[in-house]
């Protein structure tokens, strides 16, 4: 049986907004939760035909919120692209148009007021980690800190070079080949970076205890690597 997902726990005292992000044209739904006195905001890039509704993301979500990190929640593909997605599974693998869609709601969330001073972070899941990590590439004063689940660094190609926030790549101990993709992806990386790998855990993370330590490791590399105030020096 896989871990049990419970949320609501902390929506019940922090409540989420629905917003709409405009970005290259296309109007992308999102979820945006900012307790009081957060310490930062994660901006989650789920890939492979996922989206905001993803109940392991927002599992992970609800994590950061009880430790007073905001959480931006977001379909990085409209209601018709994922329809098509369904069918062609082409929209997914796009790497360009979701760090495009992903770097535009990084900069939404610098001219919205409830996130504007707010560090940075982006949370990628499979190929939304190569989203995440290109984000940070372009955005290297905004995004803090970078975390993957299960992800695909290695197809933000060129931009691992460029990327500066500390990034921590979270791989299933039983995922041979994606641990074998995130090494030698962080091998090309010059930032703080670090591998975990989660022992027993398969690419989903759906043990018990596996999405729980993903959630725990998470936490706490954003607390160490995010500060209240976004305005920090490009490198």
């Amino acid at each position: 049986m896989g871990s049990r997902i419970d949320m609501g726990a902390q929506s019940a005292t922090t409540p989420t907004r629905a917003v709409t992000i405009p970005v290259d044209g296309a109007q992308l739904a999102g979820d945006l939760t900012v307790p009081e006195a957060a310490g930062g905001i994660v901006a989650f890039a789920h890939g492979s035909g996922s989206g905001r509704h993803s109940p392991r993301n927002r599992w992970v979500a609800e994590r950061l919120v009880a430790a007073r990190l905001g959480t931006l929640l977001l379909d990085l593909l409209t209601g018709e692209e994922e329809e098509r997605d369904l069918s062609t599974r082409e929209l997914r693998f796009d790497i360009p148009l979701l760090a495009r869609r992903l770097t535009g709601a990084v900069d939404w969330l610098e001219r919205e007021p409830a996130t504007a001073a707010l560090d940075v972070g982006c949370f990628g899941a499979s190929t939304g980690a190569a989203a995440a990590l290109i984000a940070a590439a372009e955005r290297p004063a905004r995004v803090g800190a970078v975390v993957s689940r299960g992800g695909r660094p290695d197809l933000a190609r060129d931009a691992l070079a460029s990327v500066a926030a500390p990034t921590l790549l979270i791989v299933g101990g039983a995922d041979p080949v994606v641990i074998d993709l995130n090494r030698e992806a962080g091998a090309q990386l010059r930032c703080e970076r670090r591998l975990e790998i989660v022992e027993g855990a398969t690419h989903l993370f759906e043990e018990p205890g596996a999405l729980e330590k993903v959630g725990d490791l998470a936490r706490d590399w954003f607390l160490a690597h995010l500060r209240r105030s976004g305005r920090r020096e490009a490198s």
